[in-house]
């Protein structure tokens, strides 16, 4: 039976490559903003594009905070994508005339890259964390970003007994090392888009699909 999947479907981007890609993976894939339909899937795709600010606010408006903390809270899977990504931090530097705080899933703040030429688009390799299972296959390949604003430090270290449950993160660089994609639990992340990163990216989401 294929593992099913929403696609939230709150105002972002063009969100029906993310169908198509989850589709050939073989997902069965739902593209809605019912939270209902979201609470009840196998794993929830959450994607993003834009102003930070802006993502937040269509998120709030389609009750993204509540749906996904409560599937957190039952250890059900969610992967955010690009601002989707971003969005689980508690804020972001990026102008706004409306402020609006993250969903504060993990500490930092998005922050604008130094690099020369911004934004960041295009194909970049990835430093792969330990034991990543979300990378396991493609390691070694390129994936697609398209991002002017990044998480450049992590700071959810866990010490003794939680350890052994440390989320894996992977970084990539562009002006500044930056968060790549984190792993942890059921919260899952990537700031490059899967599914417009060709085989390798099709792989990764194999992966995730696998894991549901």
């Amino acid at each position: 039976m294929s593992a099913s999947v929403v696609v939230l479907d709150h105002g972002s981007g063009n969100v029906r490559s993310a169908v198509r890609a989850l589709e050939h993976v073989g997902a069965e894939v739902t593209l809605t903003a019912d939270p209902v339909v979201a609470l009840g899937c196998d794993g929830l795709f959450v994607p993003g594009v834009g102003n930070f600010h802006a993502c937040l606010s269509q998120l709030k408006a389609v009750h993204a905070p509540r749906v996904i903390g409560r599937r957190l809270a039952g250890s059900r899977p969610v992967l955010g994508v690009c601002v989707g990504m971003q969005a689980l931090f508690d804020g972001s530097t990026e102008p706004s005339a409306s402020p609006t705080e993250g969903l504060a899933e993990w500490p930092g703040v998005v922050e604008r890259l130094p690099a020369d030429v911004v934004p960041h688009m295009g194909w970049s390799e990835v430093a792969v964390g330990a034991g990543s299972r979300l990378f396991a296959g493609v390691e070694q390949e390129r994936f697609y970003f398209v991002h002017s604003y990044a998480v450049q430090s992590w700071v959810l270290e866990p010490t003794g007994p939680f350890i052994a449950v440390a989320p894996t993160v992977t970084w990539a660089h562009h002006g500044a090392r930056f968060v790549a994609a984190v792993e942890n639990g059921p919260l899952t992340a990537t700031q490059f888009h899967p599914e417009k990163s060709g085989a390798a990216g099709l792989h990764l989401l194999e992966n995730w699909i696998r894991s549901l």
